[in-house]
């Protein structure tokens, strides 16, 4: 893999030696289509949000198939001794919510992706509250970046994290070892916004289409009917 937008080899030795062999040993297997994801240049990765165990396992499905992921992380845990130097040096991109730096995460996930960066998005914004945990509707972020800067869009389902750590409990459930499921799915058209200003409708448009594509991969790999109507997101 390219050296381009990755850690030191100290820090990815680190984090590989110690996740990959964890990850192994909390959850079985079952990836699919690893070889729709670009192996090298800008590219967005867009995924649903069931547990906070979700980017642990799918930076290991993304590094697996040639790709160090740029996750973007809650401004805070920067500030946490030790844990912060860590999320730096593994070049995560601090989100400040609700604050006049927001705009900041975007404008540091564009230089990363004109650098060839994979940024692993998470458009809702938080873990599902959908009671049976389809994904909500997404916030723009990741529809104005893309449209920004013209780079692809590929969408992420994946399914079983919630039960090795659902949302809002304390302590995993490793027995019986659970299975992580992922799907991969064709970058998302979004050719129909073309020349048209990045604001309002369109941005609420296409981040629509970015989940309808996450959402199809997941009903798919959950062998359901998603449902017709998304709810809103928090």
């Amino acid at each position: 893999m390219s050296r381009s937008i990755r850690p030191s080899r100290f820090w990815e030795t680190l984090v590989v030696v110690i996740v990959k062999p964890l990850s192994w040993l909390l959850v079985k297997k079952d990836w699919r289509r690893g070889d729709r994801i670009p192996r090298t240049g800008g590219v967005i990765i867009v995924a649903n949000h069931l547990s906070w165990t979700d980017p642990v396992l799918l930076s290991h499905y993304l590094y697996n198939n040639g790709r160090w992921p740029v996750v973007l992380a809650k401004a805070t845990i920067f500030k946490v001794p030790i844990l912060g130097h860590a999320v730096r040096s593994l070049c995560a991109i601090p989100v400040h919510r609700a604050s006049s730096e927001a705009s900041q995460s975007l404008e540091a996930s564009e230089q990363r992706l004109r650098d060839g960066a994979a940024v692993l998005f998470y458009p809702e914004g938080t873990c599902t509250r959908d009671p049976d945990l389809w994904p909500m509707a997404g916030k723009t972020g990741a529809a104005r970046l893309a449209l920004r800067s013209g780079v692809r869009v590929i969408p992420v389902a994946h399914w079983g994290s919630q039960e090795l750590l659902p949302y809002g409990a304390k302590k995993p459930r490793l027995f019986p070892r659970k299975t992580f499921r992922v799907q991969v799915g064709p970058p998302v058209d979004l050719s129909k916004y073309d020349g048209m200003p990045l604001e309002g409708e369109v941005l609420r448009e296409a981040t629509a289409d970015i989940m309808a594509a996450i959402t199809a991969q997941l009903a798919e790999l959950r062998g359901e009917k998603a449902p017709s109507a998304r709810p809103p997101g928090n």
